[in-house]
């Protein structure tokens, strides 16, 4: 077994919300040791999503307290078990949404582990041996060589950690239903963390891109800077008018309930709406709205390893990396209330090998 550690750093610092006020602070908590098939990670940097701030609030009512939150994480290999051969100490690597699965049902097996409904997800979540898992809000972390994607030299690891969960949130429905063939036309509902990545990546893949948003403030940085060709206010019905059955796709990715109607009928015959955020009440969806132009609305949620591991190479291939503000430990109560407002431009990334420290 290649290492660099000694088993007593198997106690690890960590930032974690003890109830539903959200705050966070450091403690230290345990990690395992070094199995044959296991990946042990200094983590050097971790993205916020919004579905941290869901889970230290307790806003699903799920919350295994203490809540250590972060599945964008990115940082070094320290130390590999003796049946890995994928990843050497020194590698540059990341870690999901998920860290096992059943690994034998058919979604494992046709290598959308993803699906498995004995899915464990890398915090908040109970492990197959009972114990919780803890998230990368923290200075290390230990995981099957199944769920450890490498990293290549040219993607950052701070502007790319974000790409393990909004990345691949928008990579995979694209892949999966069409939508990243050169020269088609594809909208993009909302310019925030999943969405200006989608758009970057339909760029990418050398479509169209149409960003529809309730800001008009927003027409600007969606043009100018992420390249669209066109930016239409959701509110104003002239604006959508225009771009009436123009679409091959799009791309959803507003957590606000709203109905469908207006935006299904942007899509041409056959064209798809993927729907990738989580609004609390049910959709307005109208049958014929659908019928009419054989329209399809689907879901889509994360992705599976295999499919990270590609997205993340063609995103080094492509320049494609998330907008962030970059964080100390010390600024994530701060960065969690900003979040809440919807004050982020893109997503916020903790610099935790430089900041998380014992106090």
């Amino acid at each position: 077994m290649a290492s660099v550690e000694s088993e007593q750093q198997r106690k690890a610092l960590a930032l974690a919300a003890h109830d539903a006020s959200g705050r966070v602070t450091p403690i230290r908590i345990s990690r395992r040791d070094t199995r044959d098939d296991d990946v042990a990670i200094k983590i050097l940097y971790c993205g916020i999503c919004h579905s941290d701030l869901h889970t230290i609030k307790n806003d699903w009512r799920n919350a295994i307290y203490p809540v250590v939150a972060g599945h964008e994480i990115t940082g070094l290999v320290t130390d590999v078990g003796k049946n890995v051969s994928r990843f050497k100490v020194g590698d540059r690597v990341g870690v999901g949404c998920m860290v096992n699965t059943c690994q034998s049902c058919e979604s494992c097996k046709d290598g959308f582990e993803n699906f498995c409904s004995k899915i464990v997800y890398t915090y908040n979540s109970r492990d197959r041996d009972g114990t919780v898992t803890y998230g990368g809000y923290s200075d290390m972390v230990v995981v099957n060589q199944r769920f450890v994607v490498l990293f290549p030299d040219g993607m950052p690891l701070d502007g790319g950690a974000p790409l393990l969960c909004a990345g691949i949130t928008v990579y995979t429905p694209m892949k999966y239903h069409g939508l990243n063939e050169p020269g088609k036309s594809v909208g993009v509902i909302g310019l925030g963390g999943l969405g200006h990545v989608a758009v970057k990546f339909a760029k990418a893949f050398g479509m169209r891109v149409t960003v529809i948003s309730t800001s008009p403030e927003k027409e600007e940085e969606a043009m100018e800077k992420l390249g669209a060709e066109a930016f239409v206010v959701s509110t104003d019905p002239n604006q959508m008018k225009s771009v009436m059955g123009t679409m091959h796709g799009i791309i959803n990715t507003a957590s606000a309930s709203m109905s469908m109607y207006p935006y299904l009928g942007l899509l041409k015959p056959q064209g798809k709406m993927i729907l990738l955020g989580l609004p609390v009440k049910p959709l307005e969806i109208s049958a014929f709205a659908l019928v009419g132009g054989g329209k399809t609305l689907a879901g889509s949620s994360m992705g599976s390893v295999g499919d990270t591991q590609e997205m993340i190479d063609f995103a080094a291939e492509h320049g494609v990396t998330a907008d962030i503000e970059l964080v100390g430990a010390e600024d994530v109560d701060w960065a969690m209330e900003r979040l809440a407002k919807g004050e982020v431009r893109y997503r916020f990334v903790i610099d935790v090998g430089n900041t998380l420290v014992a106090a």
